[in-house]
C-alpha cells in the first residue's frame, strides 16, 4: 500500500546528517541523554513521546514510539491512556483560543 509517508523512511533518518555530521552527532547524543534513565523511567519517557507524537502529528513518531513503549513494558492501556492525555491537551488548547475568538468578537461587535 502506498502512503504519504513511508514506513521504511524512518529507518533512514541518520542519513540527514549527512549534510552536517557533526551537528546531527550533537542531536543523536543529546537525544540520547533526554531518554536514558533518569527522574523518569524509560518506559515513562517512552509513553510521554507517544503522546506528544500524536500531538504533532508525526507518524515516524508515532510508530517508533508505539514499538518503544511496548519494548519497555508499556501496555495497551497506558499507551491509550498517554494518547487520550495528547488528545485533551490539544482540544483544550484549541477551546481556550476561544477566549481570543470573543475578545475580537466584543471589540468588533461594539
Amino acid at each position: 500500500m502506498e502512503t504519504y509517508y513511508n514506513p521504511a523512511d524512518l529507518a533512514k533518518f541518520a542519513q540527514v546528517g549527512e549534510g552536517n555530521k557533526e551537528l546531527m552527532d550533537k542531536f543523536f547524543a543529546w537525544y540520547g541523554a533526554v531518554f536514558a534513565e533518569g527522574a523518569l523511567s524509560e518506559r515513562e519517557k517512552a509513553l510521554i513521546a507517544l503522546a506528544v507524537a500524536h500531538a504533532v502529528q508525526c507518524p515516524y513518531c508515532i510508530d517508533a514510539y508505539t514499538q518503544e513503549s511496548l519494548s519497555k513494558g508499556a501496555t495497551l492501556e497506558q499507551m491509550t491512556e498517554a494518547v487520550h492525555v495528547s488528545a485533551a491537551i490539544k482540544g483544550g488548547a484549541a477551546l481556550v483560543h476561544g477566549v481570543q475568538m470573543k475578545n475580537v468578537y466584543q471589540k468588533l461587535s461594539m
